[in-house]
């Protein structure tokens, strides 16, 4: 396991009009990505009131519009002065709590994906027990269980796990069926799925390229299945990944498949076979 920085891949920068040696942020101008996404992944990080206008290395306005967004050099202007936030997103510190029951929420989310939610590419054989290189994925790992708590996320939850004595964190609702390389960029931020713009993939890295999901927008079967991840947890966790890739350099990366405190959900996930 090591450290990777996100700025290896970026390949459009944000400054600020007024002063143009300072980085505000960047990212990798994806498929799928827009000025007006553009526009809404800033105010993530900053201008959540206010106006501003972004402008190119000519510095011509660019329109917060459907048009795709083009890599390059884009400057804030603003009336006033640029405020930047000071969150940034949640890193994995912890393993996951001794005794937490995780075999009741990856049989649920198994049973209700049957494939991986990003690619597609179904679990041919997991109707036999064998689901080699999937992963039954929270949204909100359970690293973040506390919080979880703290904001009482469990009030978006209408379907409650069999076993409540650890909360609702392990509901089927905050969960996603993903293939063992997406389930380990999903929790590294490298993706994530906008749900105010129809439910749109966002890659943030170019890893994705042979997979052609950046801009893919999700399975309207799946979204209409009741079970499934409510919008304010897919908010949230597109809230992270724009923290940690876009603003000012970016947050590391870990490179590794199981980075201390990744959401692991145990050697059974690996293989489960039933004859």
């Amino acid at each position: 396991m090591f450290l990777s920085n996100r700025l290896a891949w970026r390949d459009t920068t944000i400054y600020a009009s007024a002063d143009r040696d300072k980085v505000l942020g960047g990212l990798w101008a994806a498929e799928g990505i827009t000025n007006e996404n553009l526009y809404s992944m800033i105010e993530i990080f900053g201008f959540s009131t206010g106006t501003f206008t972004l402008h190119n290395n000519s510095g011509q306005l660019v329109e917060r519009d459907g048009q795709k967004l083009q890599p390059g050099n884009y400057y804030i202007a603003t009336n006033g002065s640029i405020p930047i936030n000071d969150e940034f997103p949640l890193s994995c510190t912890n393993l996951i709590p001794a005794g937490t029951p995780v075999e009741p929420f990856r049989q649920a989310v198994r049973e209700r994906d049957r494939r991986c939610v990003a690619t597609s590419r179904p679990a041919s054989r997991g109707h036999r027990g064998w689901w080699l290189n999937f992963k039954s994925t929270h949204v909100v790992s359970l690293d973040y269980e506390q919080h979880w708590n703290d904001s009482n996320f469990g009030r978006w939850i209408t379907v409650p796990p069999a076993d409540l004595s650890h909360g609702t964190i392990n509901s089927v609702q905050n969960g996603i069926l993903l293939t063992r390389e997406m389930h380990v960029s999903f929790n590294n931020y490298c993706w994530s799925i906008n749900p105010d713009d129809n439910h749109k993939i966002v890659c943030f890295t170019p890893d994705f390229d042979h997979y052609q999901i950046a801009g893919r927008h999700l399975d309207p079967e799946f979204l209409a299945d009741p079970r499934r991840p409510p919008d304010e947890l897919l908010r949230w966790h597109f809230r992270q990944a724009v923290l940690a890739n876009m603003k000012g350099l970016g947050q590391p990366c870990f490179e590794s498949e199981s980075p201390p405190g990744s959401d692991i959900m145990g050697i059974t996930d690996e293989v489960v076979l039933t004859v």
